[in-house]
């Protein structure tokens, strides 16, 4: 059903669009195992007791572009199997908005909702056409409950969450937008053993500008003034209409030092 949204954005619930359970599909139940053994979310669990969670998951697909209403997480918990979701926070009033997380494969959308029924004012909106999976919300709160496994992964995931929410505040707060810019590029760069090579990103590596915009807090005008100046200097460059970084030390002076992402595999984002 559609329904509209705060700014006047017009979202759709995903209440219509069931699919069907995941482990009736043999091709889609090894993809999505595969990469929910990568996921922060699931990585150790025995094989086992994944199956077992597997079969419970419903498959979902959501369109590039489609507004969600928030209302869906209070119901049940989705695992992103491909694509990415953008998560803001939108001003009704003025229409400003604010990209709280750009989530993608492996990650659990709204995962604060597995701790409580409080309803979360969230603007979230799928950058590609998504492939995910999902349970009702009571299911994955009882993995929670009887399974420390599934815990021991939880907890520090949702810590990872809460870090990067005191990052964004405290970016906005301390750092002109050149340096958030910097920082947000930094922190979403995909290490590499090849210092010398271009650095490729994850998440934001195609983004438009007014989407870079929306995850520092800024206006895409100025955010193109200093994306244009980077290139200018050679720190950025633009490649099949992905942006790599090409002098991560040049970068790293505007940013005041941010600390790099540890390696970890690529194929989860």
């Amino acid at each position: 059903m559609p329904c509209w949204c705060g700014g006047g954005r017009r979202c759709f619930s995903a209440r219509a669009s069931r699919g069907r359970q995941v482990d009736r599909d043999p091709a889609y139940y090894r993809q999505c195992k595969d990469v929910l053994l990568r996921s922060p979310l699931f990585t150790g669990l025995k094989e086992s007791l994944l199956d077992d969670m597997l079969t419970l998951f419903r498959r979902d697909r959501w369109r590039r572009g489609v507004h969600l209403d928030p209302d869906i997480f209070q119901e049940r918990f989705y695992l992103i199997v491909e694509g990415r979701l953008e998560v803001m926070r939108i001003n009704p009033d003025s229409g400003r908005s604010l990209t709280l997380y750009i989530l993608g494969p492996g990650d659990g959308i709204d995962t604060v909702t597995l701790l409580n029924n409080t309803p979360h004012d969230v603007a979230p909106v799928a950058l590609d056409d998504m492939a995910l999976v999902s349970v009702p919300i009571h299911a994955a709160r009882e993995w929670i409950d009887h399974h420390p496994e599934f815990n021991r992964n939880f907890l520090p995931y949702l810590g990872e969450q809460m870090r990067k929410m005191e990052d964004l505040a405290t970016d906005l707060a301390l750092h002109d937008t050149i340096t958030r810019l910097a920082r947000l590029i930094l922190r979403h760069v995909i290490p590499q053993y090849d210092s010398e090579a271009p650095q490729r990103l994850r998440l934001i590596h195609d983004l438009h500008d007014d989407a870079l915009a929306r995850m520092v807090g800024s206006v895409r005008q100025v955010v193109n003034r200093h994306l244009q100046h980077w290139r200018r200097q050679g720190i950025l460059q633009r490649h099949k209409f992905h942006t790599e970084v090409t002098e991560l030390e040049a970068l790293h002076e505007y940013a005041h030092q941010v600390e790099l992402p540890k390696k970890r595999s690529e194929s989860g984002h």
